[in-house]
């Protein structure tokens, strides 16, 4: 009798579901960031009937509202009262930088989504760590490359100010080598541009960069074109200034527009196509770089829940499985660097009309193979 107690409740408790915390923003003119990225990784989930890597899965979601205090308070109330096992869903860098540096270094694991602030990819990199996103710098630096490679002479950039902001404008520049006609950051969730392209056009650039997600971008490009502007600065800027919601928002005045990024709508492998079709049918919408991300985050995380059984009190071995990022990427190639950030391809894409109705990204060609970020070798792990 005893025997089939301690059978019993042994198998209870092999049971127990996987408590993962995801604080993501869900609300302002970026709710849909976050809305996308949650999206994709409960298809993952339900691909898998409600579980990832065999294990059940309780996903806990709160909303971060873009304010780091409110991050905090979840991430604290995640971690003392719900118990989570492991951490993600971030999409804005301010947000991650108020809660990912504290709950890594008390022994949280945390896999980024999203945001990919430089300082956590190089002299603050920690094992608890990783980054199934990219580097904030990384889609920038590809597009520095491309324009640079187009022979423009003289560019303006425009970018939020926040650690992505900053990060996004290191990154061009890294590899765009011609004249900047000027760096200027604006207020973070700014809708009125009009000061900023009366700017702009007096500079006479040959192009534009710029970096502005979600509403930010839908203002932006949709004043830029109603400037007269469209057809005689060409603008070039990041998959988050183009994204599949925001191409639609703003409609024809993004057509044309080339941007940088680690995945297309159109990538030919079977895991994206899979991944494009599940989405479809499950949301009635095209999927976003957000989508992709929450997707491919929850599969990596269920190839580290498989590896250890579901026992996460087997943190080493998990982050073990977590490193070897032995999961089927939506991207193709896809593996970690010493910094637990991405090494990884990016690409061109261009904004067109889609035959299905609405707008949608085409791939235009790679910038690079394999690239590691900038901070890699700041990482002493």
């Amino acid at each position: 009798m005893v025997m089939g107690t301690c059978v019993a409740s042994f198998a209870a408790q092999a049971a127990e579901p996987v408590k993962i915390g995801m604080i993501t923003t869900l609300s302002t003119g970026a709710g849909y960031l976050g809305d996308d990225m949650r999206k994709g990784f409960e298809l993952a989930i339900s691909e898998h009937d409600g579980k990832l890597g065999g294990s059940d899965i309780d996903l806990i979601v709160e909303d971060d509202g873009l304010k780091p205090e409110s991050a905090r308070q979840i991430a604290t109330r995640m971690i003392e009262s719900e118990h989570v096992d492991l951490m993600t869903g971030i999409i804005f860098s301010n947000v991650a930088m108020a809660v990912v540096p504290k709950v890594v270094r008390d022994g949280m694991i945390y896999i980024s989504t999203n945001a990919g602030p430089s300082v956590l990819a190089g002299a603050k990199c920690d094992a608890n760590y990783f980054n199934a996103a990219y580097q904030n710098d990384n889609i920038h630096e590809a597009m520095g490359q491309y324009v640079q490679d187009q022979g423009f002479k003289k560019v303006y950039l425009l970018a939020p100010n926040y650690p992505a902001g900053k990060d996004a404008l290191s990154g061009f520049k890294r590899f765009y080598k011609g004249e900047i006609a000027d760096e200027v950051y604006t207020k973070l969730g700014q809708t009125d541009y009009a000061a900023e392209i009366a700017s702009l056009r007096a500079a006479k650039p040959d192009a534009v960069f710029f970096f502005y997600p979600g509403g930010m971008g839908i203002n932006f490009i949709k004043q830029y074109a109603q400037a007269g502007l469209k057809d005689e600065i060409p603008l070039f800027g990041p998959a988050f200034s183009a994204d599949e919601h925001l191409v639609d928002a703003v409609g024809e005045a993004a057509v044309g527009m080339k941007n940088t990024s680690h995945w297309s709508p159109d990538m030919d492998n079977a895991a994206s196509k899979k991944f494009v079709a599940g989405y479809v049918a499950k949301y009635g919408a095209k999927p976003s770089l957000y989508s992709v991300q929450g997707y491919d985050a929850a599969n990596l995380i269920g190839s580290a829940i498989a590896a250890v059984g579901g026992d996460m009190s087997k943190k080493d071995d998990f982050r073990a499985a977590l490193k070897k990022a032995d999961f089927a990427s939506v991207r193709g190639n896809f593996k970690f660097g010493n910094n637990n950030h991405p090494i990884q391809d990016f690409y061109v894409r261009e904004v067109v009309a889609d035959p299905d109705g609405g707008f949608t990204n085409k791939l235009v060609g790679k910038v690079f193979s394999d690239h590691v970020d900038a901070y890699a070798s700041e990482c002493k792990m």
